[in-house]
Parts: structure tokens; C-alpha cells; sequence
């Protein structure tokens, strides 16, 4: 069997990508990647990128969103995408299914598949359907949500390491500040703010930085003297998660679902520009549930934060594992594997 994975352009749809390649090699399945040479894929999956060595092919295409663009600019994306669908049309007919883990990068292909004929599946990762899995769920296979109780496998594919590091949370002796993989300046800004809160209470900083702003930050806890530990980027998040009691985070798909596996709670502050404002309802799905702290930008973030130092985090801590599953990955597979048993089986 070979499998297609396609979607990308953010680390959260990327971050499925990363988990169902994996499941998928250890059952020994083929595995390639069409994506696009625009957004974050080439970090992940190119020469040189984070997990290089993933795929037995990675194709990146020259596509780029269509949505916030007007004029002659969405014309050229369109067009595109048009000649990218049909690259993915060629580079498909040796593949038996498709899997979307959405975003931009995912439109050539998926369109490819319903041409080529191969079952296609989708994963939603947001709280509020992207439009180009709105426009593609009616011909999938399978649609997969981390949301909704419908969906015949609910979750989010999450690397067992978070699991596998998970602890509970009483008090806090220790804040992550997570921007994500692009990071974060409000976020950056505010975890300077309360550098003296936390150092005259004994509290440790961790903080991801993002690459644009890592150097002024760690210039900034230089000058105020605090030993915190800094990093743009990293491929152990997990461990850097563990070690925290208490995170102050964007809440992009991927890591608003770490950090539940974790058990690790959260003041979220969304991005205020992603699409359809998908980060806020990420958020408060869990806020509803009394399982997560929320606050837009501009608000009075470091007064919220500092009411949450003195949080009993017990019980939040204990219930946020159990929103997501630890075999997402696993059913997601075996998902396509019994289909296409069945579909031989019919010959």
C-alpha cells in the first residue's frame, strides 16, 4: 500500500502530517508528501527540515492561499493551484489513498484525488471547519474532527511523548510562554512584563521565542538580569512542557491538544488574524469545559496572569488528558487499512 499525505503551511497541520507518517512506517505502509513550497512544509519535511528523512518522497508545489487575496493576486493562485492539481493528478496514480490534514497546501491534491479516483480522507484539526474541507467533506471517505462527537474517530493525532510525560499539576513552580512555531510578540511581551512577578516569587521561565523575535528577547532577560530558559524553536517541546506547571500559549490545533495530553493548563491568548478566528473557538472549547483560561489580545493579560499563580491547578490538570486519545494516529490507519481490505475484498 502507498499513502499520500497532503495539507500543511502551519506547524498544527503539519504536527498530523508528522504523526500519521509515523504510525503509517511502523505498519510498514509507503508514505509520500505533496505539499507546497510556500508556507512551513519545506521546514518540516524538505533537505535539511526537521523530520527530512520521514517521507520516501516530498513534493512541494508552488501554491500559496487564496483566502484574504483579491484581484489579479487571487487570479494567480487560482492559476496555481490549476497547474499544481495537475502535477498532483500524475504523482497520485501510483498511490492508492490520499490523507488531508488541511490547510492551502492540501487543495491541489485532494482535487487530484476526486479526479484520479482515490479515496480521499480529511482531518479537521479546528474547532471551526476550514472552507476547503467545508467544500471537500461532502466527497471524503472519511472526515475525521478533533470537535465533534460525530466524527467516526474524534481527536487529534498527538505524538505519544506528551502522553507518555504527562503529570499532574497542583501549584505553580514553573510558566512556559509558547508563541508557537512562528511565535508570538504579544505573548513574548507579556512573560517580559512579568519577569519580577515570577522572579520574586521563586518561579522558573520557560519560553519558545519564535526565530523573528528570539534575539531581542533573550537580550531583554539579559538586561533584567533573569536566567530563563530561552529557545526560538524546538523539536522537544514535549520535555520543555513537562518541566512546566502553568503555560501561556497560542491555541493552534497542535499544541492546544499537546498540551492536554500533557496535562498541562493554559492561559490561551489567539492569534487575532487566523482565519475564520478558528484559534479563539480552538480555545474556548476547552475554556467551556472549565478546563482552560482564554483572553484576546490587547486585554489586560498580565493582570489575568497573575491571578492564575495562586490557581489550585489539580483539577484541571487531571481532566485535560482525558479530552484526547492517545491512539488517534493508530485508529486513523486502521481506518484506511480496513477500507482498502474491504475494497479488495470485493474484487
Amino acid at each position: 500500500m502507498k499513502l499520500a499525505i497532503t495539507g500543511g503551511g502551519t506547524g498544527g497541520h503539519l504536527a498530523i502530517a508528522v504523526a500519521l507518517a509515523k504510525e503509517a512506517r511502523s505498519r510498514g505502509i509507503e508514505t509520500i508528501f505533496i505539499g507546497s513550497s510556500s508556507g512551513q512544509d519545506r521546514d518540516y519535511f524538505g533537505d535539511g527540515g526537521h523530520y527530512e528523512d520521514l517521507f520516501s518522497e516530498a513534493y512541494f508545489l508552488p501554491t500559496s492561499g487564496v483566502v484574504n487575496k483579491k484581484g489579479l493576486a487571487r487570479v494567480a493562485s487560482l492559476f496555481a493551484i490549476l497547474k499544481a492539481t495537475l502535477r498532483s493528478i500524475k504523482i497520485l496514480r501510483s498511490c492508492d489513498v490520499l490523507y488531508s490534514v488541511g490547510g492551502f497546501s492540501a487543495a491541489p491534491a485532494s482535487f487530484a484525488s476526486l479526479l484520479v479516483r482515490k479515496p480521499l480522507y480529511i482531518h479537521e484539526q479546528n474547532a471551526v471547519i476550514g472552507r476547503l474541507n467545508a467544500l471537500l467533506k461532502p466527497y471524503a471517505k472519511s472526515f475525521v474532527s478533533s470537535y465533534e462527537d460525530s466524527s467516526p474517530i474524534k481527536g487529534y493525532p498527538v505524538q505519544e511523548i506528551f502522553f507518555d510525560l504527562f503529570r499532574i499539576r497542583k501549584s505553580v513552580e514553573c510558566v512556559i510562554f509558547l508563541g508557537g512555531s512562528l511565535g508570538a510578540r504579544a505573548i513574548n511581551d507579556l512573560a517580559l512584563s512579568v519577569v519580577d512577578d515570577l522572579s520574586n516569587r521563586g518561579i522558573k521561565i520557560v519560553h519558545q521565542t519564535g526565530k523573528k523575535d528570539y534575539e531581542r528577547v533573550v537580550a531583554e532577560y539579559k538586561r533584567l538580569g533573569v536566567d530563563a530558559e530561552v529557545v526560538a524553536f524546538s523539536k522537544d517541546i514535549a520535555s520543555l512542557m513537562e518541566r512546566a506547571d502553568l503555560a501561556v500559549s497560542r491555541s493552534g490545533a497542535s499544541t492546544l491538544w499537546e498540551l492536554c495530553a500533557n496535562g498541562l493548563p493554559a492561559l490561551f491568548v489567539p492569534y487575532p488574524y487566523a482565519a475564520l478566528d478558528h484559534q479563539y473557538y480552538n480555545a474556548k472549547f476547552l475554556r467551556d469545559a472549565n478546563l482552560a483560561w482564554l483572553e484576546r489580545e490587547g486585554a489586560d493579560l498580565k493582570g489575568l496572569f497573575l491571578t492564575l499563580l495562586d490557581e489550585d491547578l489539580t483539577q484541571k490538570s487531571e481532566k485535560l488528558a482525558s479530552m484526547t486519545n492517545k491512539n488517534v494516529a493508530k485508529m486513523m490507519i486502521d481506518e484506511i487499512l480496513g477500507d482498502t481490505n474491504e475494497i479488495y475484498r470485493s474484487f
